[in-house]
């Protein structure tokens, strides 16, 4: 714990310091821009699971500090209209818990607050592993996922995920890979925006380092046009 302890401080600190802004604006948007906000902003806050497909069994747990950074680029221009300030990367810090279940089923939950902003957020997955892999044949599962935006008073937007990945074992290191569909809800409650509806694809592949109790993954994700990526330092076992 004391070694694991100063990366976790590193990570939080990297999120805090990216930007310091609110989403606050969204009347000063018209709708074009509505839309490409919501089209990152569902990227940004859409499952990102940072774990292989290989079941975690009945007694086994993951629980990790992760960092997400997505690319904001495409809707720069409307995050300043909204915010007041500016941004290239969107930082996501989360605690994530995941729980082995019987019969090859895995649940987790995570829940985020971003520092300097008033975005918090929550969701969830249940993972279910079609094959549960082993020496020679590889892991394959199947995913559902929520997650829910909270803490900003001007925009309810939720996204809903399935996703099939695929992981193989090889010591310490297990890759892995997945493509999925995300459907995203933006719901704006401030001047005459209206909802955005919409599915964006997602591929995503990473790899997870395991050292006993301590454990390390790295995953990149393309969720419609953004793309991502995830670091995560924790305990799986």
């Amino acid at each position: 714990m004391k070694k694991i302890l100063p990366l976790f401080c590193a990570l939080a600190f990297i999120s805090q310091s990216s930007f310091a802004a609110e989403i606050s604006t969204l009347n000063l948007l018209l709708q074009p821009a509505f839309k490409t906000l919501s089209e990152d902003l569902g990227s940004a806050l859409s499952y990102k699971p940072v774990t292989p497909a290989e079941p975690l069994g009945v007694t086994g747990f993951d629980i990790g500090l992760v960092v997400t950074g997505t690319d904001m680029e495409k809707s720069s221009a409307a995050w300043a209209a909204a915010t007041g300030d500016t941004i290239s990367t969107l930082y996501i810090p989360k605690l994530h818990i995941a729980k082995g279940l019987p019969f090859n089923l895995d649940i987790a939950a995570f829940y985020s607050k971003v520092p300097s902003t008033n975005i918090s957020m929550y969701g969830g997955e249940l993972r279910y592993a079609i094959l549960e892999g082993g020496t020679a044949m590889p892991a394959i599962a199947i995913r559902g996922a929520l997650t829910k935006l909270s803490g900003v008073t001007q925009l309810a937007l939720d996204t809903r995920s399935l996703d099939i990945s695929i992981s193989k074992g090889l010591a310490m290191f297990t890759p892995y890979a997945g493509l999925g569909k995300v459907w995203v809800v933006s719901t704006p409650t401030a001047g005459i925006l209206t909802e955005e509806k919409f599915t964006q694809n997602k591929v995503f592949a990473g790899g997870n380092l395991n050292f006993g109790l301590f454990n390390m993954a790295l995953e990149g994700d393309k969720t419609g046009s953004a793309k991502s990526y995830s670091l995560k330092l924790g305990f799986r076992f």
